[in-house]
């Protein structure tokens, strides 16, 4: 586990959530879901290499996360869900031209990402790994 690397992970996901929310007001709604979806998975990519787990494919990190964090009860369960459903989304908003995002929608999965990165942060900090 390198602490260096969780903290780059973290300042990814911190970067393309500022992103997101520029995006938002700049109303490019499908772009901002896909990059809050983006926050997300860096935030998890720490959580994992803190457990000396790695995936680099999407599926593999939602996975990880649920096995070594939500089955194990270190996260709450309603992060899986928001994982899940931004990850959905994304899907969505990156290849089916035909699936529209509207404000509210792009908001909540950007409020979505917040929340899960401050969760995030709060077990690092817990475990200290920050």
């Amino acid at each position: 586990m390198s602490t260096t690397e969780i903290q780059s992970y973290l300042n990814r996901a911190q970067q393309d959530l500022l992103a997101a929310e520029q995006i938002l007001q700049d109303g490019f709604y499908h772009v901002t879901v896909t990059r809050a979806y983006y926050a997300m998975f860096y935030a998890a990519q720490a959580l994992l290499i803190s457990r000396s787990v790695r995936r680099h494919r999407h599926a593999g990190v939602l996975s990880a996360f649920s096995e070594h964090f939500i089955k194990t009860e270190l996260i709450e369960t309603e992060y899986a869900k928001i994982l899940a459903n931004a990850f959905n989304a994304r899907l969505g908003s990156d290849y089916d031209v035909m699936y529209s995002v509207d404000p509210a929608t792009a908001k909540g999965v950007l409020q979505d990402a917040q929340k899960f990165i401050d969760r995030v942060k709060d077990h690092l900090d817990q475990m200290g790994n920050k």
